[in-house]
């Protein structure tokens, strides 16, 4: 069977990264996009777009009836699910197939017994396979904690919950079911041990009708905020350095493929342990976000591969060796400092030098991405921003280089993870190997959260973007532009610039550029491009401005400031105790009523921002003396959400 266009029920990266393949098969391309998403580059990539009408995943990319109509419409023969929203929603696969369309994925009958991963469990443990027991909530005891609430129909970290306190469990129950119902339209949940420090090893399978089955290789995805993957890599340190252990578990993927009559491209994931044992989590069955570090490391075009399968082809009976190593890290717009908090906002500029969505063949680094410069990160939608992958003949180069990558790239406008990704990459113990779920609370988040610039490094990136300021200020100046800045017919003060917690003093005068840094010489000075000496090292500063907001791009590593004003405006002060909203997003429970006496560290109400929930704390003892929000409620980043006084209520 031939396939001659394909519709991608999906969106953003990748959408994008299906119909790169598409087009190198010859085969066109349809989109579907929400209201939100009509910008989106995935539209314009493709040969034909059709409107899914409103914003959010229920109204649009969840509507499976809009989906395979939008199909008909654009004449597509066959749909790609991507993943996530229906990717493994065996219903839909089944009437993608009652159209006439070929479904680009596993049969639905496969679908369905590991879509639950309650069922999922069972089946494996039957077949032999090691598995952790699902635990009935009433029955949960103090020595069984901490338990994981799991969604049972989704993944990506989305209704997921730890629980450590018997206390919250049924509250997390309950959070973790409407996380589930908004991502994946099933509430469904379950709850089991949470194995503290446990290594996420999965195995990439490809399957054809002919009884062929390949096991192509392991990746180890163990490091992960709020159990959603950030850093994968294939293979895995675990697995190299256990002899014997990537022999079982292919056997064991590959008797989960079989046992389900499975075909397609699928994952079979296991949680382990230092010593090599292994325990099965569930069988995605899909494509992986993290699928372009294997295909790195055997040359395969999985999504080619599934083309080829869905259309009746034969995988070749031996399947490729592996070489070298790859590591994929996920670029967000979020603040991992502020407990991951989502951002929101204008991509004024991005551009991360690498190949687009091609399988490496050398050393190198590839871009999977959705958005582009001037791009929109919304609300409605997870906030990854794309995935960066580096191939190369090692494991320590491979880290070095998208290190690097990431460190010259140029990103501004809404705040991301990259200062993390950096010093992830950077960190001894990654490059050791040691990389269990933990890595975050063992290593210290605020750590390696922080900004690799620092110091001195950080003074000359601040120095620099004071200078093109006050280049950029001269520039438009209406009047005497062509003075140097600050200048005094009389020798005066220093000029002196604020951003954030570094005030920058200098004087620029007929003998040159004066400054507390000492060493340092200026060579040029324009409104975007400062050329400093510092000990005799010449170093070029790329500076950029989008309000207050000042982006400083040099060899020494990207910096992000925020130009202080000179005067505060009185309207932009708020009370005391206020509670600001952190990201833009909608109010679900409201926990507190106005008049209400709260503790510190008490929930007053959750919002939902890109389909995870967060739960805004009580600041201080206190009266709820103000509560501005009601449970549906839409709000923007900084709305006065509520005030909470100090002291008892009168």
């Amino acid at each position: 069977m031939t396939v001659s266009s394909i519709l991608v029920a999906n969106r953003g990266e990748i959408a994008r990264r299906v119909f790169a393949t598409a087009r190198a098969e010859g085969i066109e391309t349809v989109a579907v996009f929400s209201d939100a998403d009509s910008d989106s580059p995935h539209v314009r990539d493709a040969d034909v777009a059709v409107r899914l009408p409103g914003n959010t995943s229920n109204e649009t990319y969840l509507r499976g009836d809009l989906v395979i109509a939008a199909a008909v419409q654009a004449g597509a023969d066959a749909i790609h699910p991507g993943y996530g929203f229906l990717s493994e929603n065996a219903d839909f696969a089944q009437q993608v197939q009652n159209a006439g369309l070929t479904w680009i994925g596993p049969p639905v009958k496969a679908i369905e017994l590991m879509g639950s991963k309650v069922e999922s469990k069972r089946m494996m443990a039957d077949a032999g396979v090691p598995v952790l027991t699902q635990l009935d909530p009433a029955d949960v005891t103090e020595n069984e904690l901490p338990v994981l609430v799991k969604a049972s129909a989704g993944g990506g970290g989305r209704g997921m919950r730890i629980v450590r306190a018997l206390a919250d469990l049924e509250t997390e129950i309950e959070a973790a079911q409407r996380e589930s119902l908004s991502a994946f339209g099933d509430s469904t949940v379950f709850v089991e041990r949470y194995i503290e420090t446990g290594r996420h090893i999965e195995v990439q399978v490809m399957a054809d009708r002919h009884a062929t089955v390949w096991a192509v290789g392991e990746r180890e995805c163990s490091i992960q905020r709020r159990h959603q993957k950030v850093v994968e890599e294939a293979p895995s340190p675990l697995v190299e350095r256990i002899d014997g252990m990537r022999d079982r578990l292919f056997d064991a993927a590959r008797l989960a493929t079989e046992a389900i009559g499975y075909e397609g491209a699928g994952t079979v994931e296991f949680l382990a342990d230092e010593k090599g044992n292994f325990f099965f989590l569930e069988m995605n069955t899909r494509l992986q976000v993290e699928h372009p570090v294997t295909e790195c490391t055997t040359g395969l075009d999985l999504v080619a591969l599934q083309i080829l399968v869905a259309g009746g082809g034969a995988l070749p009976a031996e399947q490729p060796a592996t070489r070298g190593h790859s590591i994929e890290v996920r670029l967000y717009a979020e603040d991992p400092a502020q407990d991951w908090q989502p951002q929101s906002g204008i991509v004024h500029r991005f551009d991360i030098p690498g190949k687009k969505f091609e399988v490496l063949d050398r050393a190198g680094i590839r871009v999977d991405s959705g958005i582009e410069t001037g791009s929109v990160i919304g609300t409605y939608y997870d906030p990854m921003l794309a995935k960066v992958i580096s191939f190369a003949p090692t494991r320590e180069q491979a880290a070095n280089l998208l290190a690097r990558s990431l460190q010259r790239a140029t990103i501004h406008g809404v705040k991301t993870n990259r200062d993390l990704l950096v010093n992830v990459l950077q960190h001894p113990a990654f490059l050791a190997g040691d990389t269990d779920t933990a890595f975050f609370d063992t290593h210290g988040l605020d750590v390696l959260s922080q900004s690799p610039v620092r110091g001195r490094d950080l003074q000359l990136s601040a120095l620099a973007a004071a200078l093109a300021d006050a280049a950029h200020n001269r520039e438009n100046a209406r009047v005497n532009s062509g003075l140097p800045s600050g200048w005094r017919n009389l020798p005066s003060q220093p000029q002196r610039k604020t951003y954030d917690d570094i005030t920058v003093e200098y004087t620029l005068g007929r003998y040159g550029l004066m400054t507390d840094l000492d060493g340092v010489t200026l060579v040029e000075n324009t409104p975007n491009q400062v050329v400093l000496v510092d000990g005799g090292l010449r170093r070029a500063f790329s500076v950029s401005r989008y309000g207050s907001q000042v982006f400083v791009d040099s060899s020494l590593g990207p910096v992000r400031l925020n130009r202080t004003p000179r005067f505060s405006d009185p309207t932009e002060d708020v009370a005391a105790g206020s509670l600001l909203a952190p990201m833009p997003g909608s109010v679900v429970r409201v926990a507190a009523a106005q008049g209400d006496t709260v503790t510190a560290g008490q929930p007053i109400l959750m919002l939902e921002a890109m389909k995870m929930e967060h739960t805004v704390f009580a600041p201080t003892d206190g009266v709820l003396s103000e509560l501005n929000v009601t449970a549906g409620q839409q709000v923007e980043v900084g709305a006065v959400l509520a005030v909470v006084t100090e002291g008892e209520q009168q």
